[in-house]
């Protein structure tokens, strides 16, 4: 006799045959009529049996009625495996939909894209599969649909982030705020936290539209409530990065004085690390160059060329003629990051050309063709190279603050050699102005080597507040290398233990200075803690205007009416790094709805 238990009862294999139920998910079910029985005593089975059912197989025998039983159970079997299977079909429709959902989002396209997409699909399974026509049939993939897929997606990962938020030892913000196409104020913040185990996830926490004023207490009051909103504790906030501007970075009513006031309020220990980006900072050294006005002749010969159909099509025509290795000259954008360097170069190694088309269009080229512009047009083109190439080093995800403070300390370093250089009339570092070599006189070289001088004033009056922290900086980048001497006290023990570790030593040599963190005994917390907040801080808003860029490729002029909800659900999914949607779970929670899309096939 088998025995299997429910509500305290046995149920008897001589039932099956008797009363022709079988036990199924803790409860006896009919096998002629597919009832539940809640509890499995013999008499509510007989009852059930001799009501409904012995007048039908009361003539079988006791071998009849096996056989019958048998065959009873394979049909429940095949029933209950067609309902999975259905079910399963279901499901993956669903999924299916949640992820061209996630697609759509992350390529900023439009919610209608999703019918399309299902046109299509359906017209390549005419020709790959006809017979899994109705599988792709059933993917809902209508306008609705893929927007309340894709809230769906920013609510998981929202949910996912407060998960996560509960383990961080420490957090730190990127805030800025720029706006959209209908002018309204969007503000992004973004998170960096890690856990005790060195763990970094680096979200977006939240995106709030703002349709009155954006001053410091307002954008405070957002910030806070995108910090309230996952539950994240005050006390673990150890840095706050800012694009700089007056609203942010105000010592008494901007975001910066109000942050570090609640944080007061919250009787917070820590003290809060402010900085300004270090990207933007970068690039307003430039401006101490003064070389304004090299900038605006070339931007005003540029304009005159591609601000004009006719002049553009011809200036092209006439470099294709030329045998020219371009075939144009770009646009300068102030916005954009490389847009000065990348016009410079194009428009020295394009000026032979460029003067004989104005020229031919009875333009003065005087100025262009001075040798004072020429020499400072040179050297701006290649001090701009080597300012771009700085910036790319600092852009893109996950970058640590010691390295980015590592790449502007070499630059530094570089000016000092290029002004040396320059003073000795080496051009080895200045491709363009090797060019024209013949041209750049000792003077003249004396006098780039001041604008170098002035340049790396400006990068040590701007990186000041880095070099404040340059103890802590060679903490994570080099903790084998500080002087231990001239370490907080609450750290020198461990710090001496780590250093004569040989052990911990290899693994610094094999991993760098990015992942050792893990390797950090428990044994030494003060240690932990230092290379967690240096681990979690911003140095640059880099990933505040990579968002902004999507969100002007989002809601462009065309998605204007983009409400604010849908907007934030988009920047939500596509600017997901370290955490991916639950496709699986949100699949099983919904129920496969056919999208009403009537296109013939």
């Amino acid at each position: 006799m088998t025995k299997r238990k429910g509500e305290n009862r046995t149920f008897r294999d001589r039932w099956e045959t008797e009363y022709m139920f079988t036990y199924l998910k803790d409860r006896p079910v009919c096998l002629v009529c597919g009832a539940n029985v809640s509890v499995p005593k013999e008499y509510n089975l007989r009852r059930h049996y001799e009501t409904k059912h012995q007048d039908k197989y009361k003539d079988l025998d006791t071998t009849q009625r096996s056989q019958k039983v048998e065959e009873m159970k394979r049909g429940l079997v095949s029933q209950q495996n067609m309902f999975k299977k259905a079910t399963a079909q279901n499901e993956a429709a669903v999924k299916a939909s949640y992820i061209v959902a996630e697609e759509i989002a992350k390529s900023t396209r439009s919610f209608n894209e999703g019918e399309f997409i299902k046109k299509i699909m359906l017209k390549v399974c005419d020709q790959v599969c006809p017979e899994k026509k109705q599988a792709f049939s059933n993917v809902s993939l209508s306008r609705n649909t893929i927007a309340e897929r894709i809230c769906d997606l920013a609510t998981n990962l929202h949910d996912q982030l407060m998960e996560k938020g509960k383990y961080f030892v420490s957090f730190s913000l990127a805030v800025d705020e720029s706006t959209d196409a209908s002018d309204t104020a969007q503000l992004s913040v973004f998170i960096r936290g890690v856990d005790s185990k060195m763990c970094v996830t680096e979200e977006l926490l939240g995106f709030k539209s703002m349709h009155g004023t954006t001053t410091g207490k307002d954008i405070f009051e957002e910030v806070c409530k995108c910090v309230t909103e996952i539950n994240l504790p005050w006390d673990k906030l150890v840095g706050l990065t800012t694009d700089g501007a007056p609203a942010m970075s105000g010592k008494k009513n901007g975001l910066v004085g109000r942050m570090r006031e609640k944080m007061r309020e919250e009787n917070c220990a820590g003290e809060l690390s402010v900085y300004h980006c270090i990207i933007h900072q970068e690039s307003l050294c430039a401006k101490a160059l003064k070389m304004e006005h090299v900038m605006t002749t070339v931007t005003q010969v540029v304009n005159f060329i591609r601000a004009k159909g006719l002049n553009h099509r011809e200036f092209k025509s006439f470099l294709e003629e030329f045998g020219s290795e371009h075939t144009d000259v770009p646009y300068h954008t102030e916005v954009r990051w490389l847009s000065r360097g990348k016009v410079l170069n194009r428009f020295f190694e394009l000026r032979e050309e460029i003067c004989q088309f104005l020229q031919s269009k009875g333009k003065d080229t005087a100025e262009l063709q001075e040798q004072k512009f020429m020499c400072e047009l040179a050297f701006l083109s290649d001090i701009a190279s080597h300012l771009d190439a700085l910036n790319l080093q600092l852009q893109g995800r996950g970058r640590i603050i010691t390295e980015m403070y590592s790449s502007v300390k070499a630059f530094k370093a570089k000016l000092c050699l290029w002004e040396n250089q320059l003073l000795q009339g080496n051009l080895g570092h200045f491709p363009c102005c090797q060019t024209i070599n013949t041209q750049i006189s000792t003077a003249v070289c004396a006098q780039f080597a001041e604008k170098l001088s002035v340049l790396g004033a400006e990068f040590n009056r701007r990186f000041g507040d880095f070099h404040g922290q340059k103890w802590r900086f060679e903490l994570l980048s080099n903790p084998f290398a500080v002087d231990v001497e001239k370490a907080p006290t609450n750290i020198q023990m461990e710090l001496i233990e780590l250093q004569c570790d040989d052990t911990l030593k290899s693994k610094y040599d094999a991993v760098g200075a990015a992942q050792f963190p893990q390797y950090i005994p428990d044994t030494m917390p003060q240690l932990r803690t230092q290379a967690a907040q240096l681990l979690s801080m911003f140095g640059s808003t880099y990933l505040c205007e990579q968002l902004f860029s999507s969100m002007k490729m989002t809601k462009t002029s065309h998605r204007a009416r983009l409400t604010d909800e849908h907007l934030r659900s988009i920047m939500k999914v596509a600017s997901a790094q370290s955490l991916s949607p639950d496709t699986d779970e949100l699949a099983s929670k919904k129920r496969c709805q056919v999208s009403g899309l009537n296109t013939p096939c």
